[in-house]
């Protein structure tokens, strides 16, 4: 589903976005993610297709807001009839409880929100949402209720029924990991829409900085391109030479920011150390700090450049390593990703 609208409050806003099985609309507060769903939703004025001249009861769209809104003197089963009040009694008791069913919650149907979880909570908001027989199904920051637990557990087999249904739905987001479950990421920035695709191809090649800010890079190294060749570019930063993957845009003498994921700088194990290219991004230096992150490691490595590693369990009980030690580290050329550089003062 194409969607194009224009809003002038409480943001200015134009954008045009494809809605492909479950969509998630990723970006920071306040940059209009969630009036563009209220304005689909006919809660907000707004120009655009589809649905325009539409009151909001006539739209064809399911919208579940942030916080749910759940009507707390009915059950949950009475919440989800609500949409249905043009079916006779009997038709509208079974069909809401068609759709708590769908949600995998028929036990769940004579309960009152105060006596739900949140997920249990999101679920019923969901089922009333889907009653409704949507052709577009809008959800607001889905997962923002959710701890981290209740949101891989919960919220995956949520996702996993929605896309049993077929409905194209769009998920107003900050958060990367539902971005990450997505078939489809439209990022918007206060500049407006600026890049869409599949999750698989935003993550890894993110257009710019604060894009691969978003998607969960955390090492850039400023540097300049001094040569392309073939699929190759080599870059400098801070002295050293690098080889990375050649974008389309790159030119000799072009100012780029490379950008590595943590869990994408590899440390070099000594014995396996004669088996690499030595020309290619190995650098030499010492780990600054390492400290417990889950069931990881995050550290910090001090070299020609400073990089931020998250390690799993494994290589630090192979390798042993300690603060202080000498290590090499690697950075793999189909890793190492390059944006257009930017001002020295948005790459701090």
């Amino acid at each position: 589903m194409e969607i194009r609208y224009t809003l002038e409050h409480p943001v200015r806003l134009e954008i045009a976005l494809e809605v492909q099985g479950f969509t998630v609309l990723l970006g920071e507060s306040g940059v209009g993610k969630s009036s563009l769903l209220k304005a689909l939703a006919g809660l907000l004025p707004a120009r655009g297709q589809p649905f325009e001249g539409l009151r909001a009861e006539q739209r064809p769209v399911g919208y579940l807001p942030q916080h749910f809104a759940l009507f707390p003197h009915l059950t949950a089963l009475e919440n989800v009839a609500f949409p249905l009040a043009h079916l006779p009694p009997a038709r509208r008791r079974a069909k809401a409880l068609e759709f708590l069913e769908r949600m995998g919650i028929p036990s769940l149907a004579p309960r009152y929100p105060r006596q739900l979880s949140g997920g249990q909570q999101q679920r019923v908001a969901l089922a009333r949402a889907l009653a409704r027989e949507p052709q577009l199904l809008l959800l607001d920051e889905p997962t923002s209720a959710l701890d981290v637990a209740t949101r891989e557990e919960v919220f995956s087999e949520v996702l996993s029924s929605l896309r049993d249904l077929g409905i194209p739905t769009l998920a107003a987001s900050h958060d990367p990991w539902l971005a990450q479950q997505a078939d489809r990421v439209a990022v918007l920035s206060p500049q407006g829409l600026i890049q869409q695709g599949s999750s698989t191809e935003v993550f890894a090649h993110p257009v710019d900085l604060n894009t691969a800010r978003l998607v969960g890079f955390r090492n850039f190294l400023r540097g300049v391109v001094e040569g392309l060749e073939g699929e190759n570019a080599w870059i400098v930063c801070n002295g050293v030479q690098l080889r990375a993957r050649r974008p389309g845009w790159a030119r000799v003498g072009q100012a780029v920011v490379a950008c590595v994921r943590s869990d994408e700088v590899i440390v070099v194990r000594p014995d396996r150390r004669p088996e690499l290219p030595v020309q290619d991004n190995i650098l030499s230096g010492i780990l600054l700090s390492l400290k417990p992150e889950g069931l990881g490691l995050r550290g910090r490595f001090s070299g020609p450049v400073e990089l931020d590693l998250l390690l799993p369990r494994h290589v630090q009980e192979r390798l042993g390593l300690e603060v202080g030690r000498a290590l090499e580290v690697s950075l793999k050329p189909q890793y190492l990703h390059l944006v257009p550089g930017v001002r020295p003062e948005l790459n701090a």
